[in-house]
């Protein structure tokens, strides 16, 4: 099985996450950014935590995920879960406009 590149868990299947949302790359034409392979739990949880203007500005490469405090509590969770079961994810989008 595939192995997610933030929580590292075997899963049956993965996502692509783009490192800068493709709302940021579209509208100026760029071409899509670098991506990772990811679970659809880890990429549901950063995109409920964080919106696109802070992911593209902040967070825009695998280490400055792994990295992030809020991201590290729910890695630390979600490693300790069935790969095999949905996970529900929680917390509040926080817009990071600074």
């Amino acid at each position: 099985m595939p192995l997610c590149e933030l929580c590292d868990r075997d899963m049956p299947s993965l996502t692509e996450h783009h490192l800068v949302p493709r709302q940021k790359t579209k509208r100026k034409n760029l071409p899509p950014s670098p991506t990772i392979r990811i679970c659809s739990a880890c990429h549901r949880q950063i995109h409920k935590l964080y919106d696109n203007s802070y992911l593209a500005r902040e967070l825009n490469t695998l280490e400055r995920l792994k990295h992030d405090p809020q991201l590290q509590r729910f890695l630390v969770w979600v490693k300790k879960q069935d790969p095999g079961k949905h996970v529900r994810v929680r917390g509040d989008r926080i817009s990071r406009h600074s």
